[in-house]
Formats: structure tokens, sequence, C-alpha cells
């Protein structure tokens, strides 16, 4: 019976405080207004308080980096409660462009010609009437580059773009960054639902319903870029045999490790694995990955390396799937991603004196 009253009162104390910090923010914010008019159970209620709703694991490679984290970034520290009714991995994944809302952003485009005859496009949002920062000299700027496939239009993009316009930044939009060590401008980094091994998480989407869900799918994307410029490809590929890709490790065999000049498909998916490169991170960078991440399974998610880093932290929750994170009733304005970007950019700017020499 002690177990139990216990158990009980747990139940009872994380209800309390799930429904204190959601439901006052209301039915189309991140709360839960009318969880109990919806007629939760009790024990689907007790099942989601005890194994769906936990706080995130934060580990850091240095003490300094880690209480910097705790004491400028609350929500490092707080439970997550994803979303009751679509906290299963594979649905916050699929859910995540159309239940949130895309902030109307309008970009300022400026294209790069490179020396080989190439170009670069970037994506400008100057946020020109920034109060916070109305000097565009000493305004700061915020770096964000989509993931595979993705573009300035994505959504999970767009709410980082309004995070940082609310908070009076300027934005720059591209699709690489180079290296440069210590003598990068950059003042931090952060990063989300990182596949941290190439090969583990070709091998996670290879499964049936993964392989199904968003395999076919991100394949069909990467063949619909290379159609575009056919007429400039064919005469370097066999684009047709790229064209009968069913997978994304067809297509990297077929296309990707060839075009990048890799003796094999294995030789490619070893330089493009984050996590060779994380013992030389020299810029402050905090990590978010979900344990259920069909795109970075668990088991590949690099916890041993960044304990080795004094300027990497990472803080990993039970749920969100890949770039998902939804919480509340209707997620509709903002997620858990959301708020981790948004408090530990403008920690970086505003209290980036606490980062300086991570290693002490």
């Amino acid at each position: 019976m002690i177990s139990l009253d216990f158990n009980f009162n747990i139940w009872t104390r994380d209800l309390s405080h799930y429904l204190e910090n959601q439901v006052k923010v209301g039915l189309f914010g991140s709360g839960v207004g009318l969880s109990l008019v919806l007629g939760f159970s009790a024990a689907y209620t007790c099942y989601y308080l005890l194994s769906v709703a936990k706080k995130p694991q934060l580990i850091s490679g240095g003490k300094k980096f880690y209480h910097f984290l705790r004491e400028q970034c609350p929500v490092v520290s707080e439970t997550y409660y994803p979303t009751f009714w679509c906290w299963e991995s594979r649905i916050q994944t699929l859910l995540r462009p159309f239940v949130t809302a895309k902030p109307g952003v309008v970009y300022r485009n400026e294209l790069i010609k490179g020396a080989d005859g190439g170009q670069i496009s970037l994506d400008w949002f100057d946020n020109d009437d920034s109060a916070s920062h109305p000097d565009p000299a000493a305004r700061p700027t915020v770096l964000l580059l989509p993931g595979l496939t993705g573009t300035s239009r994505e959504s999970y993009i767009l709410h980082m773009v309004q995070q940082s316009r609310d908070l009076g930044y300027r934005m720059m939009l591209a699709n690489y960054l180079g290296r440069k060590g210590r003598k990068t401008c950059l003042k931090g980094v952060i990063v989300f639902s990182a596949g941290w091994d190439v090969f583990e998480c070709t091998a996670s989407l290879e499964k049936p319903l993964d392989r199904f869900l968003f395999n076919s799918y991100l394949t069909s994307c990467l063949q619909a870029s290379v159609h575009r410029h056919r007429p400039v490809l064919e005469k370097c590929y066999d684009i047709d045999h790229i064209m009968k890709a069913k997978t994304i490790r067809e297509f990297d065999e077929r296309f990707t490790s060839i075009m990048f000049g890799y003796p094999t498909n294995d030789d490619y998916y070893h330089d493009a694995s984050p996590v060779h490169k994380l013992k030389s991170v020299q810029v402050p960078m905090l990590c978010l990955n979900a344990a259920d991440d069909v795109f970075s399974p668990s088991h590949a998610i690099p916890v041993e390396a960044v304990k080795q880093n004094p300027n990497l932290a990472m803080l990993i929750t039970c749920h969100g799937g890949h770039i998902g994170f939804l919480e509340g009733l209707w997620p509709r304005q903002s997620t858990y991603m959301d708020r981790v970007y948004r408090q530990f950019t403008k920690a970086v700017f505003e209290q980036g004196s606490g980062l300086q020499d991570l290693s002490c």
C-alpha cells in the first residue's frame, strides 16, 4: 500500500504541474485546456505521465557548459510533455510540417558566383524593424543550415526565423558551413535531430515501415533535384540509373559518392558522419536529439564522444521524433524545439561571456 500511495502522489503532482503549465496558454497555443473535457482516462493519464512525459537528459563534456545551460536555458531542466495524441515518433515527424503554423517571412535573396562558375544562394531576413538592435552593423546574425532536401520555407526554419525576429536578430540561410576552427566568427552552435552515424541512419530507414514512410519519399526528393539539372549532369553521370534508385543508400551509391569523388559509398558515409568530427568542435555546441528518432537511432547518439569535449552538450528527450518535438493539445504556434532554440540563442548573444574558456 505504501508504494501505491507514493505512485499516486507522484501522478497527482505531475498531472497538476502539467495542467498548471500547459492549460493557461489556451487551446491554440501549446496548452491542453480541453484535456479533461476530452476525457482522459485515469489509466491513460498515469501511463502518459510515467512513460511518456519525462525530463530530458543533459550531458556535457564540461561542468562550465553544463551549469551555463542549466542557469540560462531553463527549458533543458523542464519535463517535456509531448502532444498526448501524437507522441509516437513517426507521427510526430510526419505531422510537424502540417500541424505547426508557417509564419509569414519575406527573404532577401543574394546570389554569390563562385570561381568555378557555380552559384551560392543565400536567403537573408534583415529584421530592419528590430527595436532591441536598431543598428544593422551591431545586430546579431543567426546562420541557419536546413537539413537534407530542406529549404528556407520549411516550417521548422520559419519558426526559428520568427523566434529570432522576436529577439531582434538578423537571419541568414545557407546550405553549407566551412571549417575555420577557433578563427570562426560563430559564438555558438545548436544542432537539431542530427544523424550522427550515417551507416546507422540508413540502416534504420531501411526497416520496412520506415522505408515506406520516409526513405522512398526522401529518395524521390533527391532524384527530383538531379532531374532539374539533368541537361548538365547527364554529361557525367548515368541519370537513368540514378532515377531507378529505391532508397537513399542506392541514390548515394549511384550519384552522391561518385560526384564527390569517393572510392566507395562506405568511404563517403564515414566522412559524412558527424560523430567523427565531434572531437574537433571548438565552439560551444548544444545538440538536441530524441531517443525515438528513427532517422538517428538512440544507440548511435554519441554520448561518450560528447563527454570528451568541454565545448559540447547533448540534450536527449525520450520522445519527439525527427524535427518534431510537438507539445500541448494543438501545437500550432510553438514546439519544445523552438523553446530550446530561443533560449540558447538568446543566452549565447546576451550571456556569451559565460561561454568563454569552457575547458577551464
